[in-house]
């Protein structure tokens, strides 16, 4: 069982059934609490080239030629990506996918030079919530009250130490990886 990075874009085939089991999970959990037109609408917010090379980026976790797991950033500042959807296939949760997802988006917002992560997950994501703060997001909310009550929880994250030495910008653009490889 190989498991592989590929930087892609939302519009790629590969991502379809990750982002339409995205939208389906978002809609069981809040409905239309946040938008009218529930999460596709969330989903769109952003456009594809939000996430492209050189400010933003897009990753899918491949397994055997299927999809199952993945996540994005995009430009939030000059020191500041922003990570948005890191996700996982229902059906392969409790594997550690997601940190893994979270490591390497993390790596490679350090090598396209960004120092610093924001992102945001929802107050019904308890999962999300314990991945961020078990791996060094500092929640930038009150965690000892009903995270309800903030409907968005922000968290943030220093990648400082992450950042490699400028030489090129060969390093900027990986297109494929071998999960779990040494960075």
């Amino acid at each position: 069982m190989s498991d592989t990075f590929l930087y892609t874009s939302p519009l790629d085939p590969r991502a379809k059934p990750l982002i339409d089991e995205l939208i389906h999970e978002y809609d069981s959990r809040y409905g239309t609490y946040f938008n009218a037109e529930g999460a596709a609408a969330e989903l769109n917010r952003y456009p594809p080239e939000a996430f492209a090379p050189p400010h933003g980026n897009f990753l899918l976790l491949i397994r055997n030629g299927e999809t199952i797991g993945g996540g994005a950033f995009k430009h939030s500042d000059d020191r500041t990506a922003e990570f948005k959807r890191i996700w996982t296939r229902t059906d392969l949760r409790r594997q550690g996918l997601a940190r893994k997802v979270l490591v390497e988006l993390e790596a490679q917002a350090a090598r396209q030079g960004y120092t610093r992560i924001y992102l945001t997950t929802g107050f019904r994501q308890p999962e999300a919530v314990g991945l961020y703060l078990n791996y060094g997001y500092t929640a930038l909310f009150d965690t000892s009250v009903d995270p309800e009550i903030y409907k968005s929880l922000p968290f943030e994250k220093d990648i400082t130490h992450l950042v490699p030495p400028v030489f090129g910008t060969e390093a900027a653009e990986p297109r494929l990886r071998v999960a779990g490889a040494n960075l």
